[in-house]
């Protein structure tokens, strides 16, 4: 970086880490560019609820416009920020309620909902149909990006942002293995109309539940309940051209159910299965369960059933700093078990963020900053991958002695309230 030059940063992946990146950047004056593999803004936008913790909304707050970090607010979901640990006969084993002042800065809100969120402010900085192929070292010390359709972009700093399939860090951290756990997830949706409502079970409306059956899976669901403040339509509303159906609405309340377990416990060629055929085969996965319970699988809507073979990075020691860096998934990807995901990613677009603005106005060196965010990230980043790995595992374990010991501890934790509030103080620390 020439010292009488303004700092660019190129940010290879449009996610949810990037994204919110190149919001400070813009924000704070810095040039920056996204590029994007989609080929428009509507590509990625399906998915489920996703929780947002103190870590993600503090980032969202730092980063985002004050009017964007607004409608975030208004568009979250209502209620819902307790949990609770129920059996496959919906029996109750622990419910923490963390009251209003406790449940400060968490938030559900839609995936679909909050990309869109994060592109609001971004036109003419995102670059759509344009998959990061490789870069290049230039003499001058800056790096060049290519792209596969043929162009390519110089910048100061190149952020891999492009998620577990990194091709940053395939480039430059060839040695950092992302794996497969084994583990596979089924997931869907069960929309909320004012009938659908009235055959489910009113506990399955009041927070998310992790239900624990006696061995070899397990399932969580989350009721996502919101409104679409007035005037926000344009940003947080459906948008045109995206497919009909309920994996893509965000505009209809929904509970979100997924089922997990270990790939050989389903019995099938999963990748071969069709929405509907994945949906039935989850209605068989959870029978016997409490009636309750199976009413919300049974009628989810079939073409919502997803397939989530869950995968994780593998620690690695440091590495020597340069110019390229990477966020979030494109490092530390991590199971979703532990929910805390996005927020690691948003909590290392902060980071990063005020590591180039104190770069690009001179109050740092740019490697000196890098090397600071990078030693961070790489600390809190991979410790939540060994917890949502553990956490992954538990919820899949064969052990029965396991899942019995485990269950003691949650009910005789329900029955006092200090083991319940520090339990609840743990969980928000992770």
């Amino acid at each position: 970086m020439a010292t009488n030059t303004p700092l660019h940063v190129i940010i290879a992946g449009g996610g949810i880490g990037g994204l919110a990146l190149a919001n400070g950047l813009r924000r704070a004056g810095v040039s920056v560019s996204v590029h994007e593999r989609e080929t428009q803004r509507t590509d990625r936008l399906q998915g489920f609820r996703i929780h947002i913790n103190p870590h993600g909304s503090d980032a969202l707050a730092e980063l985002l416009s004050p009017e964007l970090y607004s409608t975030f607010v208004a568009c979250a979901g209502r209620g819902g920020n307790g949990f609770g640990f129920v059996t496959e006969q919906l029996r109750e084993l622990l419910r923490i309620d963390p009251g209003a002042d406790a449940a400060s800065g968490h938030y559900g809100i839609s995936r679909i909902t909050l990309r869109q969120l994060l592109l609001a402010d971004l036109d003419g900085i995102v670059h759509y149909g344009s998959m990061f192929d490789r870069y290049e070292r230039l003499p001058d010390g800056r790096v060049r990006a290519h792209f596969a359709d043929g162009t390519s972009e110089t910048g100061d700093v190149l952020v891999g942002a492009d998620g577990g399939t990194s091709r940053v860090r395939a480039q430059y951290l060839p040695h950092a293995e992302r794996v497969d756990t084994g583990i596979v997830t089924i997931a869907g949706k069960y929309g909320l109309t004012p009938e659908s409502r009235a055959r489910l079970d009113a506990r399955l409306l009041r927070n998310p539940l992790s239900v624990i059956p006696p061995s070899g899976c397990g399932m969580f669901l989350a009721p996502h309940e919101f409104d679409i403040p007035e005037g926000a339509e344009h940003i947080a509303g459906n948008q045109a051209g995206l497919p009909p159906g309920l994996l893509h609405d965000n505009t209809q309340p929904y509970v979100f159910w997924a089922f997990a377990a270990k790939r050989e416990r389903y019995g099938a060629d999963l990748e071969a299965l069709s929405a509907a055929e994945l949906h039935a085969l989850a209605v068989r996965m959870t029978a016997g369960w409490a009636p309750e319970l199976r009413t919300l699988v049974i009628d989810s809507d079939p073409e919502t059933a997803t397939l989530l073979p869950i995968k994780t990075s593998v620690p690695i020691p440091a590495w020597e700093t340069t110019n390229v860096t990477l966020l979030g998934d494109a490092l530390h990807s991590m199971t979703p078990f532990a929910g805390i995901g996005a927020n690691t990613a948003l909590r290392d677009a902060l980071g990063l963020y005020r590591a180039l603005v104190a770069a690009d106005r001179r109050e740092h060196g740019l490697i000196e900053g890098l090397h600071a965010y990078e030693a961070d990230m790489i600390d809190y980043g991979f410790a939540a991958v060994r917890t949502s790995l553990t956490a992954a595992n538990q919820s899949v374990s064969d052990s029965r002695f396991a899942r019995g010991a485990g269950k003691l501890v949650f009910r005789t934790a329900n029955a006092i309230p200090a083991m319940k509030r520090k339990m609840f103080a743990d969980l928000g620390a992770e």
